[in-house]
């Protein structure tokens, strides 16, 4: 119930973009595996081996810290709409954080709002399909923008502070280098 591609199709790219919600897992050679949903307009496939993802400012920072220490990457999608079908992605990530060189280059594919706080890019060395027929049949209706609201109520100056509080090691006390450049 399972095929194996080295890249992305066209068609699994179409499915990527319809999709509205994705996970991504990353876990650090040591402590805990993290698992995050994610959504809004954050994602991007640049090519059949790559994909770009910009990731917003919230409680943790567990995938930055893992990437530092293991570059492993996984993605995930799963049609709740239509027909059924699960989608992984596997791979090396690199962090792209505000100071960082490509930063410009990347907010030219996904602009950066308030609170964007670093991207990743996505090395895709495997990709798996399987059957997705036990997951529900849900009907979307909008995104939330609370977080947006957040992030801008407080400016770039807040969600830095924010940062420096809340952002700077893993759960399990990892660097995470969000502001090392």
């Amino acid at each position: 119930m399972s095929d194996k591609y080295p890249a992305l199709s066209e068609d699994l790219a179409e499915f990527i973009k319809r999709q509205h919600l994705f996970f991504v897992a990353t876990a650090a050679k040591d402590g805990r595996v993290n698992l995050s949903p994610k959504g809004q307009e954050s994602l991007r496939v640049l090519g059949p081996n790559e994909i770009l993802w910009q990731n917003l400012t919230g409680s943790g920072n567990e995938s930055a810290a893992h990437i530092l220490d293991t570059n492993r990457m996984t993605i995930m999608w799963c049609s709740f709409e239509g027909l059924p079908r699960i989608l992984r992605v596997y791979g090396q990530a690199q962090t792209i954080h505000p100071n960082h060189s490509d930063w410009q280059s990347c907010v030219k594919h996904i602009p950066a709002p308030v609170g964007a706080r670093q991207y990743f890019k996505l090395k895709i060395d495997l990709v798996q399909t399987s059957c997705g027929y036990a997951v529900p049949l849900m009907e979307y209706q909008e995104d939330r923008d609370i977080l947006a609201q957040w992030s801008e109520k407080r400016g770039e100056d807040g969600v830095r502070k924010y940062w420096e509080e809340k952002n700077t090691t893993s759960i399990d006390g990892f660097p995470t280098g969000i502001l090392d450049q």
